[in-house]
């Protein structure tokens, strides 16, 4: 009597086991064919970027420091064969360009929106999928401006080109990652004279 009981309650487990498998696999199903969205960007991260300047034929590795929550975008970018420029930009539109040393220089530039929100993507048009750096991407664009592929399988960003040949090669992508706040601290000759803003 006890392994009769076993059985029915083994047999009842097994056929709520293939019922739950059943609905997975059409939810599966059902989001393989309905259209993929763009993963919002956290909203703290580091990527390491290969860009390739192919408008001027000049390569750049770019550390790339994004923080939502504190209103700015960093870029510390190493020029092919050239000087390390610091890109700061804030949410208020406000970014400065600097390098350091004895020849240290700044430049200030007011742009109309601050910087890209989580959710920029927003609104993009579904390319389809294609490979990319060796991985199978869905692939975005927005406006003429931005195309954007996400690994299928991460959903975690691996390229994004613009409208003017830039292309960003994504080599690491940290979720959570924050630059030291003393990291982004434009120069002192950045508020002198000798700044040059546009």
């Amino acid at each position: 009597m006890k392994v009769m009981k076993l059985n029915r309650a083994c047999l009842t487990h097994l056929v709520l086991l293939q019922l739950l498998l059943k609905s997975s696999s059409l939810s599966q199903q059902w989001s393989i064919s309905s259209t993929p969205t763009p993963t919002p960007w956290p909203e703290q991260f580091h990527a390491l970027l290969y860009m390739n300047l192919s408008a001027s034929g000049h390569l750049q590795i770019s550390n790339l420091w994004y923080d939502w929550p504190k209103g700015r975008n960093v870029n510390i970018l190493q020029k092919q064969l050239g000087e390390l420029l610091y890109d700061v930009e804030w949410n208020n539109g406000t970014s400065f360009y600097y390098t350091f040393g004895a020849n240290g220089s700044c430049k200030i530039i007011e742009f109309e929106v601050g910087i890209l929100r989580p959710n920029f993507l927003d609104g993009a048009t579904y390319l389809g999928t294609q490979v990319t750096d060796g991985f199978l991407c869905n692939v975005w664009e927005k406006v003429d401006f931005i195309w954007y592929y996400e690994d299928v399988v991460s959903r975690r960003p691996v390229r994004w080109d613009f409208y003017d040949g830039i292309m960003n090669h994504v080599i690491t992508f940290e979720v959570g990652a924050v630059l030291e706040d003393s990291m982004s601290q434009a120069p002192s000759y950045c508020f002198s004279d000798q700044a040059s803003s546009q």
